[in-house]
C-alpha cells in the first residue's frame, strides 16, 4: 500500500460516518418554520426550502482547507478569496440555483489590515466571475484559538441561491446511456490538500522550481475554477440530467445525485502536478479517490446534447469533453478500478 489520504489525517469513511449522523440531528428542524418547506435538507450539493409563493431558495457553506496552509507559507494572500467563493458557487449551481449573494468569515490570529486585503481582493475577484455579489461578512481575531507567532488565518463563505422547480436537478433522471461529460480543471482546486502537503513537502521545497510544473508553490495556490456561467448556460439550454463538482472525494462525488453505474472511461491524462503526487508513492485508487485529476467539473446528460454543451464550455473557454457514461451497475469506476 501507497500513502493514503487517511495517513495524512484525513479518514473519508469516518467523515461520512460523522455526516451521517450530523445529518440524522439535523432533520428534526426541517419543519420548525410553518409555510417552508425543506425540499432537500442534507447529503446533496445544497440545501433547498420552498418559500411562500412557490419560489425555492438554496444554502451552501464550504471553505478552502488547508490550502491556506500554501498561502501562509508562500504569503501570498490574493488568490486564496477566489477559491472560497469558487468552492461556494460551484456547489450550489450543482442543483440548478443560481448564486445571488455571498458572505465570508475570515478567522485569524492577529490584525493585520494589509493581508485582510489581499485576501478580500480574492474574493471580490471570484464574485465577480461568478457574478455574485458579496453582501457582508464577519473578521474573527482569534489569537487564542488560532496559534502561531506569523499570521496565520482560516476562510470560509456561505452562498445562498434562488431556482425554479423546472430548472432544479437533483440526479434523479439520470439514466444508462447518459454521457458524462467533464470539464477541464484549474489545477488541484481546493481539495487533498493534506495529502498533497504530505508526500510534496517531504521532498520538495514550495519554492522549488519543478520541470514541466513551475515553482511548486505558485502552483499548489493556482486559484479553483469557477464554472458557474457556463454551467447555467448549459441548465438553460440542454437536457441536463446531473451536476457534480468534483472536490473531495473526487470522483465519489457521484453517487450523491444516484447510485448508478459511473464508468469514466475516457479520462484525459492527468496534469503534471497530480503526476508528481502520485509518483511519490500514491496508488492510482486513492489519486482518483482523493484529486480532481484534471477535471473539476462533470454534467451528465442524453448523448444527443453532448456537442451543445462543449460549444457552450468552449463559448466560456473552457475545454469539455466525455470522459464516461453511465452503465447498467452500482458504483463509480475509474477504467475498470472500481473506486466506490
Amino acid at each position: 500500500m501507497g500513502v493514503t489520504y487517511k495517513d495524512a489525517g484525513i479518514d473519508i469513511n469516518k467523515i461520512k460516518q460523522s455526516q451521517a449522523s450530523i445529518g440524522r440531528l439535523i432533520s428534526s428542524t426541517h419543519k420548525l418554520q410553518q409555510g417552508i418547506k425543506t425540499m432537500s435538507g442534507f447529503g446533496h450539493y445544497a440545501g433547498i426550502v420552498e418559500i411562500p409563493g412557490g419560489k425555492m431558495l438554496a444554502t451552501h457553506t464550504d471553505g478552502v482547507g488547508t490550502k491556506v496552509i500554501i498561502a501562509q507559507m508562500m504569503r501570498k494572500y490574493d488568490t486564496i478569496g477566489i477559491d472560497c467563493v469558487a468552492m461556494n458557487v460551484n456547489d450550489i449551481i450543482c442543483i440548478g440555483a443560481v448564486p445571488v449573494s455571498f458572505v465570508d468569515y475570515i478567522a485569524a490570529n492577529k490584525n493585520d489590515q494589509k493581508i485582510f486585503k489581499e485576501i478580500v481582493r480574492g474574493l471580490v475577484r471570484g464574485a465577480k466571475k461568478s457574478k455574485v455579489p458579496i453582501v457582508g461578512g464577519e473578521t474573527a481575531i482569534l489569537p487564542d484559538l488560532i496559534a502561531g507567532k506569523n499570521f496565520a488565518f482560516d476562510l470560509a463563505g456561505m452562498v445562498v441561491g434562488i431556482l425554479s422547480r423546472q430548472n432544479m436537478v437533483l440526479g434523479d433522471n439520470i439514466n444508462t446511456g447518459d454521457v458524462i461529460i467533464g470539464v477541464k480543471s484549474s489545477g488541484l482546486h481546493s481539495n487533498g490538500y493534506s495529502l498533497a502537503r504530505k508526500v510534496l513537502l517531504s521532498k520538495y521545497s514550495l519554492r522549488d522550481k519543478i520541470r514541466g510544473l513551475g515553482v511548486l508553490g505558485e502552483a499548489l495556490l493556482e486559484p479553483t475554477e469557477i464554472y458557474v456561467q457556463p454551467v447555467l448556460e448549459a441548465i438553460r439550454e440542454c437536457d441536463i440530467h446531473g451536476l457534480a463538482h468534483i472536490t473531495g472525494g473526487s470522483f465519489t462525488k457521484l453517487l450523491r445525485l444516484k447510485k448508478a453505474g459511473y464508468v469514466l472511461d475516457s479520462l484525459p491524462e492527468p496534469p503534471e502536478i497530480f503526476q508528481i503526487i502520485e509518483n511519490q508513492d500514491v496508488e492510482k485508487e486513492e489519486m482518483y479517490r482523493t484529486f480532481n485529476m484534471g477535471i473539476g467539473f462533470c454534467l451528465i446528460a442524453p448523448e444527443e446534447e453532448e456537442e451543445r454543451i462543449n460549444e457552450t464550455f468552449k463559448k466560456h473557454g473552457m475545454h469539455s469533453r466525455q470522459i464516461g457514461e453511465i452503465k447498467d451497475r452500482k458504483g463509480v469506476f475509474v477504467d475498470s478500478l472500481k473506486i466506490a
